[in-house]
């Protein structure tokens, strides 16, 4: 089979399966209420803060408040894109369609990453506009230094997260123990790991941690991350080929 019908044929099973365009739906929809909901709290609460906190006050940051809850969205739908034929049992007839693997994969996750970054960068722009408007006279302006990468690196961000658990769950073949792995890993000992002062130079490290210093306009008080907002991205990058390249070894050792 050609790759022009390979991947017209993923974008059919991708478009075709509710659970794909409700995952990416939760995403939008929590990303964007969450951010809103932060950003009207963090205005209310701007004239009681120090002026330590202040100066450290970076609005646009705060309008991405939901991206860590919406990136759980993210996850499930880059699980699902690759798992949900293992579950099935369709994968062996996929394979038996297009035997060529790394053209089975690589279509699959570059439609879905595709997929992914036009709902990722419409996400990121329009939560920072929305925040923005809920932040009133403390807001921040798509043309500030630094706001704009923010934002585009917002919707980066997001296809990232959804690449990453596409090549985790293609080296696991399990959507439950994928997102068994996944969701523990993101939300408590990331968490833990980048808080705690024992392990913070290595949690820093992590993929969502270095990643989301894009999301930064205005660096923390007392920040020493040896890198900047597209070191951080970069970071996130090389975990992502990582997980990709591993999903493609399994994929190519391993029988359906």
């Amino acid at each position: 089979m050609a790759a022009g019908q390979v991947v017209r044929s993923e974008w059919t099973k991708i478009r075709s399966v509710a659970s794909t365009v409700w995952t990416l739906s939760l995403a939008v929809v929590v990303t964007i209420a969450l951010g809103m909901l932060i950003s009207a709290l963090s205005k209310s609460e701007f004239d009681n803060l120090s002026e330590r906190d202040r100066l450290a006050f970076d609005p646009t940051f705060i309008s991405f408040a939901g991206m860590g809850l919406g990136q759980l969205a993210m996850i499930v739908f880059g699980v699902l894109v690759v798992s949900n034929e293992y579950s099935t049992g369709m994968i062996r007839t996929s394979l038996a369609a297009v035997p060529q693997r790394a053209t089975f994969l690589f279509s699959k996750l570059g439609v879905a990453t595709a997929l992914a970054l036009v709902v990722g960068m419409a996400t990121s722009f329009a939560t920072f506009f929305l925040g923005q408007a809920m932040l009133g006279e403390h807001k921040a302006s798509i043309g500030d230094e630094g706001v704009l990468r923010a934002v585009i690196g917002g919707g980066l961000y997001m296809t990232l997260i959804a690449l990453f658990s596409m090549g985790v769950a293609a080296m696991l073949r399990s959507p439950m123990l994928s997102l068994g792995i996944l969701m523990p890993f993101f939300f408590l000992i990331s968490n833990i790991l980048g808080n705690v002062d024992a392990t913070k130079k290595v949690g820093q490290y992590l993929p969502d941690q270095a990643g989301s210093k894009i999301l930064q306009v205005v660096p923390p008080l007392d920040d020493d991350t040896p890198y900047g907002p597209w070191g951080g991205l970069g970071i996130m990058a090389l975990w992502v080929l990582a997980a990709v390249l591993g999903g493609y070894a399994v994929l190519k050792k391993r029988d359906a």
